[in-house]
């Protein structure tokens, strides 16, 4: 495949910003964001990564690079937080320096959307080197596991986690392990994806961390024969 040069590519305001399908269940939104909002936390103070929902991809290992590919999410780093302190409107890789999201993330849905092959190779050609894919409510339909994380190898995707022993799977390329759980914090106990750290450890939200400090200063306080909730206090 010819290399186009980047003069002769379209900018980004020239690009819409995805291919206009619709997402036909709350997850394909909700989930990616519950990794977005974490995502903002723990790397609060780290400007080399984005995170995007649902937003196009534009590169140059397709048949025609106006046409992108639209990841339910997709982490890419070493490029701006936010470029030139904008928002994207899409990810356009020949305006990145050519870095090709580390990971993206497919929730299939009950609409056939081509994840498992298709999709598979787009992500396998631009050489993405992490494919998550999502599939709790139609696995058995499709023949798969609720979650696959596969790796690319050798110019190859292999599956990384052949059982539940194998999450949260480790990335040592993007210093995050992902996995599911259900948040202690969610009344409707929704299952999600969570990102974890080497030893397997949940990240906190903000509002967890912040919950887990005023129940640890309350212990503090009791051990010290303090009553927190004494009107004084």
């Amino acid at each position: 495949m010819l290399k186009v040069p980047h003069q002769n590519l379209p900018s980004s305001t020239e690009l819409p910003d995805s291919d206009d399908t619709p997402v036909d269940n709350e997850d394909q939104n909700f989930l990616p964001n519950v990794l977005l909002f974490l995502l903002e936390y723990i790397w609060q103070d780290r400007d080399d990564w984005f995170f995007g929902v649902d937003m196009g991809i534009y590169h140059t290992t397709g048949a025609n690079p106006r046409i992108p590919v639209v990841p339910d999410g997709f982490l890419s780093l070493g490029v701006e937080r936010r470029k030139g302190s904008q928002s994207r409107s899409s990810y356009v890789t020949w305006e990145e320096q050519d870095v090709v999201p580390a990971l993206v993330i497919e929730i299939v849905s009950q609409t056939y959307g081509k994840e498992y092959d298709q999709k598979l190779e787009i992500y396998r050609r631009l050489g993405v080197p992490y494919y998550v894919l999502y599939n709790p409510h139609f696995y058995q339909r499709d023949r798969h596991l609720p979650l696959e994380i596969y790796k690319l190898t050798n110019g190859k995707y292999e599956l990384q986690n052949l059982n539940v022993s194998g999450e949260p799977l480790w990335m040592p390329e993007i210093g995050l392990g992902i996995g599911r759980c259900v948040l202690p914090t969610d009344r409707f106990q929704r299952e999600v994806l969570s990102w974890f750290n080497v030893v397997g450890d949940r990240y906190l939200s903000s509002a967890e961390a912040a919950q887990r400090e005023l129940e640890l200063l309350r212990a503090r306080m009791r051990s010290q024969g303090l009553d927190p909730d004494a009107e004084n206090f």
